[in-house]
């Protein structure tokens, strides 16, 4: 097969990319249980569909949110957001180009509408003692 072409046909190709979820993923429930552990558990709703980005945890009440983003998909400088897949390469670079300024522009909607915004990486989940110091950092400000 040619570099640059699908190793599945389109249907499956479509069933594994329904399965990608978008929230509930295991970055985003460590985060709320860190969360809840510093003592803000009533505190936030969940996927702010009101607010630019749709934020993962909303505080309403601080004016503050929190995004829990995929490394690979937000393009993190970590190893594995620098990771470039090597088949449907420009595709991809495209995609996450297009992830980043769409990011870049909810971050600067909230701000001006005046919330305060806190970005939480997958790879900065795997350990709970410094994401529960970055998070009691962002909400106890």
């Amino acid at each position: 097969m040619a570099r640059g072409h699908d190793v599945f046909d389109q249907t499956k190709r479509s069933a594994i990319m329904r399965a990608v979820k978008s929230s509930g993923t295991a970055p985003e429930l460590a985060v709320r249980t860190a969360v809840r552990a510093l003592g803000y558990g009533r505190r936030y709703r969940l996927n702010g569909a009101a607010l630019p980005g749709k934020p993962d945890l909303v505080f309403g009440a601080m004016r503050k949110v929190i995004f829990v983003h995929g490394c690979f998909w937000h393009g993190h400088d970590c190893k594995r957001g620098a990771r470039q897949p090597k088949d449907n390469a420009a595709y991809w670079q495209n995609k996450i180009a297009r992830n980043r300024a769409r990011d870049a522009s909810a971050l600067a909607s909230l701000k001006a509408r005046g919330w305060v915004s806190l970005t939480v990486w997958e790879c900065e989940t795997r350990q709970a003692a410094p994401l529960s110091r970055k998070l009691d950092a962002f909400l106890a400000k």
